[in-house]
């Protein structure tokens, strides 16, 4: 524990205090008791509700951070937050947590461009791919759950921003996060397929294929994918990883490919060999599938449940089901069910331990996101199909 006091002295000396105050070395970095997924779902879900009350805008804020406490309201992740909420809302069979859908997806149509396109990167004129693909997920979910036209009209313009700036050969390499392609955008073309469910248009359908098949040019013969990181010169997280497995494996199931398939498991395959003991999953892998770091990204965790899961109920493969039940065993002893304070109760860490350099010291939405989607997969397999 004497690394970690270093650290935090070193990133903001004057916060230290207040960070040690609410007992550190007790509840950032150890594993806590693993109960129901019942339990677990519930506390996740009344952190995003407290996470969602402190901005009063109807947005979720990105994270928690035990240096600045609750952050801005972040569009990319609020939006695909939206499906989770009202997948909790038909499991509890309470409609307040519907409402509190609504009220998000009400936030992204107040923060939606003129162009159709949502921002990103810290610039609120400034549009991003990735982060409207995200956005479309609760949109489309949206008017599926209320039938109120002003969604499917959000959805269908920020759909054709898309078409709009996408290359030729389906790279998304305009308006791209950090300026750099990202093999990942395979999960934003997955977001047109939500607007060809609720439209019937086929180019959506056929932008999707330029989009993975682009994406394919990109994988090894190991199933490890290149341009896969945030910057070029970077080993590229689990979070990533998992993000363009799953744009891959949910158009092949949508659009009924078999080299898609194929494609996701020869990816998700490694990373099931490389599964630790104890369920984690090394935050980041080179080209080899070997990681230079320790820590683990606990969102890459989540999201490879889900993928586990996903690929377990196609091909009845023992192996994914064993890595997701342990999987998801390992995220549940990273939730803090008892802290005092709300940033951290049911919340889940970006990293574990908590000083990886993945959203450091702080409690994503999206790793809470993940999270109660895995464990809401596990207890209902219905929910597959109802995910954002």
């Amino acid at each position: 524990m004497g690394y970690l006091n270093y650290a935090l002295k070193a990133l903001n000396p004057r916060k230290f205090y207040y960070i040690t105050s609410i007992s550190l070395k007790d509840s950032l970095n150890k594993k806590h008791p693993i109960l129901s997924n019942q339990i677990h779902i519930a506390a996740a879900i009344e952190w995003i509700m407290g996470a969602q009350r402190a901005n009063n805008d109807g947005g979720v804020p990105a994270m928690f951070s035990l240096f600045d406490g609750w952050h801005e309201s972040y569009v990319e992740t609020t939006g695909y937050i939206i499906p989770t909420i009202f997948n909790y809302a038909e499991y509890s069979k309470k409609d307040f947590y519907r409402k509190r859908a609504i009220e998000m997806a009400d936030f992204e149509l107040n923060n939606q461009l003129g162009s159709g396109a949502f921002h990103g990167g810290g610039k609120k004129d400034l549009p991003i791919v990735f982060n409207t693909g995200q956005v479309i997920f609760g949109l489309c979910r949206t008017y599926e759950e209320t039938k109120d036209a002003k969604y499917k009209a959000a959805s269908i313009k920020a759909a054709d921003w898309l078409l709009s700036v996408m290359d030729e050969d389906g790279c998304l390499r305009k308006y791209d996060y950090l300026n750099h392609i990202h093999t990942y955008n395979t999960r934003t073309a997955w977001s047109l397929l939500h607007v060809h469910k609720i439209t019937g248009d086929e180019k959506y359908r056929t932008a999707v294929a330029k989009n993975i098949d682009w994406a394919l040019t990109q994988q090894l013969a190991n199933g490890w994918f290149e341009n896969n990181g945030f910057y070029p010169e970077q080993e590229p997280l689990v979070h990533t990883i998992a993000y363009s497995i799953r744009g891959i494996l949910e158009a092949a199931i949508y659009m009924r490919k078999k080299k898609y398939l194929e494609a996701a498991i020869k990816a998700a395959t490694p990373l099931a060999e490389a599964q630790r003991e104890d369920g984690s999953l090394a935050g980041s892998f080179n080209k080899e599938w070997k990681s230079s770091i320790n820590w683990s990204c606990l969102t890459g965790n989540a999201q490879m449940s889900i993928i586990w899961q996903k690929l377990y109920m196609i091909t009845k493969d023992r192996k994914f089901k064993n890595a997701e039940a342990k999987s998801n065993n390992f995220m549940k002893s990273m939730q803090n069910l008892s802290s005092s304070n709300p940033g951290i109760r049911g919340g889940i860490p970006g990293a574990y331990p908590v000083y990886g350099w993945y959203a450091p010291f702080a409690y994503p939405n999206w790793a809470a996101k993940f999270f109660i989607d895995a464990l809401m997969i596990e207890e209902n397999k219905e929910f597959a199909n109802k995910l954002g």
